[in-house]
């Protein structure tokens, strides 16, 4: 399994007609921008290529911008804007799982107040009490700075005796913020599926119709010419490498810690080959950061 470690992208980019971008842990780490990621994208779009942020967070994509325009990324430093939370709404809107049909449904919620949007103007009804409810949201943890899912086993294994089907609007496990690591929806799904044999769906990265949605947004239908960033392995590398797509693999995000890297520094090429071995797939390119 071949892959290159790169300063960053100059080198190769234009080869590209459109940019697929992961947020968190490559343009931003939860606080602020990385360093050089906003001067990266503004030249990925000198040439009028488009250029789509897709997310794994658990809310609709104006919540997304705001989020991003008071951590210092500006509206027209990217195109479009595409989260698992919009594609959770989607299914909600559309009522694509049996257990969605009728009217007035009662949901529970696993998640913070912060994650807003997925339900609005829907026909559905949140409800605080699990015996009550027809099926689950999970979109994270609700106090995710100091909380992990053993918090959440006694709720998730009543939930799963109601026998429950949970929609996961993050597939994420963890996620940086600033230099500590939290824990995200995905981990309250696993535990809930393998664990305690609850069911779950689950939208966004690395799964198929999140990088078909947003091939549609960028009005690109050839993968070969797409470049995605991300910074985890599990999700963002797995679904752009699973759908032909060249990708780069930023390792000041998510593996960092585990490569034990500091800001900026590139991992070895053992270490790189180690963890392609680990998950059967490589990625195309290797930066520290998403810098030009």
């Amino acid at each position: 399994m071949s892959f290159k470690i790169v300063p960053g992208l100059s080198s190769f980019a234009e080869n590209y007609d459109a940019y697929i971008l992961d947020l968190w842990g490559v343009v931003h780490n939860g606080v602020r921008p990385y360093p050089g990621a906003l001067e990266c994208m503004a030249k990925l779009r000198e040439s009028g290529k488009p250029l789509l942020l897709l997310s794994n967070a658990p809310r609709t994509n104006g919540f997304v911008r705001e989020f991003l325009k008071g951590i210092g990324v500006p509206e027209d430093a990217y195109d479009q804007i595409l989260t698992s939370g919009d594609m959770t709404r989607l299914v909600l809107s559309e009522k694509r799982f049996p257990f969605l049909e009728g009217k007035g449904l009662k949901f529970y919620q696993f998640g913070a107040e912060k994650d807003k949007g997925l339900d609005d103007g829907l026909d559905y009804i949140k409800t605080k009490d699990l015996a009550a409810a027809d099926f689950l949201i999970c979109t994270g943890l609700a106090k995710d700075e100091v909380e992990t899912p053993e918090d959440y086993r006694d709720l998730l294994t009543e939930a799963a005796s109601y026998k429950l089907p949970m929609l996961c609007a993050n597939p994420d496990l963890t996620v940086m913020k600033g230099d500590n690591i939290q824990y995200c929806a995905g981990a309250l799904a696993k535990l809930y599926e393998e664990e305690l044999g609850g069911t779950v769906e689950l939208f966004g990265k690395p799964y198929p119709w999140a990088y078909k949605m947003s091939m549609e947004k960028l009005g690109v239908s050839d993968p070969s010419k797409i470049l995605a960033v991300g910074d985890s392995m599990r999700t963002d590398i797995k679904g752009a490498s699973g759908m032909g797509i060249d990708n780069v693999l930023v390792s000041g995000g998510i593996h960092a810690e585990e490569w034990e890297l500091n800001p900026g520094d590139h991992p070895s090429d053992a270490q790189v080959q180690e963890i392609t071995e680990d998950y059967g797939f490589a990625p195309t390119y290797v930066v520290g950061h998403m810098i030009w």
